[in-house]
């Protein structure tokens, strides 16, 4: 499991004296100034944040230092990342997606379909992108509990139970 989570992002400056427009992918958005300071992927850059307001989809945010419009275009497009000890600890039917990329997802009969390559959200369901087994394709699963009923994050397996002509 990864040490670091992705908890927002950058989306690019607001105003002309440094603040930010920031994404949050906390259960609760507020939650994001919490985790700071919030680094890159790569943990080489450190970010003090602090929300100011909200904005349409997202905060307004200033980061100790950034103090340009010029300086905040810089870190548009940033990955927020927080370190794992410092998140909560989840209930047992939720997952941090980068927990799941890289599982091995099999069928309920037991036959391996692929891994995950991505957990992809565009506003409804949660989708899992599979790479799928033998084949440079992919293919979407909507991440429900129904679809998917198994997720065993100590052995890397996810269990599907895809409808018919899903796959």
């Amino acid at each position: 499991m990864s040490e670091l989570i992705c908890v927002g992002s950058i989306a690019g400056a607001f105003g002309v004296r440094g603040e930010l427009r920031v994404k949050s992918f906390c259960a609760r958005p507020t939650d994001l100034e919490k985790y700071s300071p919030l680094l890159t992927e790569d943990g080489k850059q450190s970010f003090d944040l602090s929300l100011i307001g909200q904005v349409k989809n997202g905060f307004s945010a200033r980061i100790i230092g950034v103090n340009s419009k010029d300086e905040a275009d810089l870190l548009r497009g940033i990955s927020l990342f927080a370190e794992r000890e410092n998140l909560p600890t989840l209930p047992t039917d939720e997952f941090y997606y980068s927990d799941l990329i890289g599982m091995q997802v099999s069928d309920t009969g037991g036959s391996i379909l692929g891994k995950v390559r991505s957990v992809l959200n565009h506003g409804a369901d949660d989708l899992l992108e599979i790479t799928l087994e033998g084949a440079s394709d992919t293919a979407l699963i909507p991440f429900t509990k129904a679809i998917v009923p198994t997720v065993d994050l100590a052995s890397g397996c996810i269990v599907v139970d895809p409808p018919e002509g899903l796959l």
